[in-house]
């Protein structure tokens, strides 16, 4: 039985509540700006999943998985110790959420869920190819949009933090994306 493709209503169910919980938890802690951001990535991953059905083994994206885990945890040392999270807060107006909230505990919980990737992908659980899509549209469609804030800072172009780590990030999640959508020809001219 193909189980990539039978995606019960209830996993459908499960994988909207859960980028809807993203996507308004980012309103909360953020604002307006951060959380159409966060539905770049989550809504877009959502999307992904329904309209490009992914049957790849794991080992299809082993590689741009971990590449991309690895390089994310890198962005987020470097949105950490450059002061992302004051800088986008001048350009929202929006304060800094407490570290150690609950709500922002929440929101690294929900990120944490990528995590299960590989465990879900490699049973075919069609919910870690939802997280699969959603990790892979967040890391390369929406982190390009540390290139988009230094047009609003009010200065001249420049660095905006964060920016730097994208720039290998994102196209290995693209990579990672065309792994999602056509991995089962890559692994199958692989094997041949």
């Amino acid at each position: 039985m193909d189980r990539t493709n039978h995606r019960s209503s209830n996993v459908v169910a499960l994988a909207a509540v859960f980028t809807a919980a993203v996507v308004a938890l980012g309103y909360v802690l953020l604002g307006f700006i951060p959380m159409a951001l966060f539905a770049l990535g989550f809504l877009g991953g959502l999307l992904l999943w329904i309209f490009i059905p992914a049957e790849v083994p794991f080992a299809a994206i082993r590689v741009p998985y971990f590449l991309c885990l690895a390089l994310f945890v890198l962005h987020k040392l470097e949105e950490r110790y450059l002061d992302f999270f004051p800088a986008l807060s001048r350009l929202t107006g929006v304060p800094v959420p407490v570290e150690g909230s609950p709500l922002a505990i929440l929101l690294y919980a929900f990120a944490g869920m990528w995590l299960l990737i590989p465990w879900l992908v490699g049973r075919e659980h069609a919910f870690g190819y939802f997280l699969a899509w959603t990790f892979f549209a967040s890391m390369g469609i929406t982190e390009l949009v540390h290139f988009v804030f230094p047009f609003f800072t009010g200065g001249p172009y420049g660095y905006f933090p964060g920016m730097a780590s994208v720039l290998p990030l994102a196209p290995i999640a693209w990579w990672g994306m065309w792994r999602l959508a056509f991995g089962r020809d890559f692994m199958r001219d692989r094997a041949a």
